[in-house]
């Protein structure tokens, strides 16, 4: 497989979900619905809860959510296993790990510049709706979503390449 060309693949398909109104999360995840037969509705709706740090609540980024659901498919097991588990654990966290250096954070409210102290040193109070913004041209100038979308699945894909044991990918089929 040449990896770049798949990455590349994979970021545009996940631009173009995001494009389409799909949140952070679900064009992270969309993006390798394919990969790991996974039908595009399924995955849709089981990463729908992650968008805008966790259900708009400015938590944990979602575009690194998405992400994480992708090392569950690729490391976890459906069995109770201590060892499978440790192991999944241990990959979500190189994950992040590696999501933070190149982002600065894994916090959506840190992303989108939410928590930026005022002149006077106060922090400014964030609201939490339930309503999505209009994907605008003014939201796509503002938001940095786009990029975490692409940071993410490039990250996944540089993450599955250098893996050691390799799942047997969808994507090779």
């Amino acid at each position: 497989m040449d990896w770049k060309q798949e990455t590349e693949k994979r970021v545009a398909l996940g631009v173009d979900y995001f494009k389409q109104g799909y949140n952070c999360s679900q064009s992270v995840a969309l993006a390798f619905a394919d990969w790991y037969d996974v039908p595009v509705g399924l995955m849709a709706r089981i990463s729908a809860s992650y968008g805008g740090g966790i259900g708009r609540m400015r938590e944990t980024c979602g575009s690194a959510l998405g992400m994480f659901m992708l090392a569950g498919l690729e490391t976890a097991s459906e069995e109770a296993n201590q060892e499978i588990k440790a192991q999944n654990y241990a990959a979500v966290q190189e994950l992040a790990a590696r999501f933070k250096e190149v982002t600065g954070s894994i916090v959506c409210k840190e992303l989108l510049g939410l928590n930026k102290r005022r002149a006077d040193g106060t922090l400014p109070e964030i609201v939490i709706t339930s309503t999505p913004e209009a994907r605008t041209d003014e939201y796509y100038r503002k938001r940095p979503c786009v990029r975490m979308v692409e940071t993410a699945i490039r990250i996944y894909m540089q993450w599955l390449e250098q893996r050691p044991t390799k799942r047997t990918l969808q994507a090779e089929s």
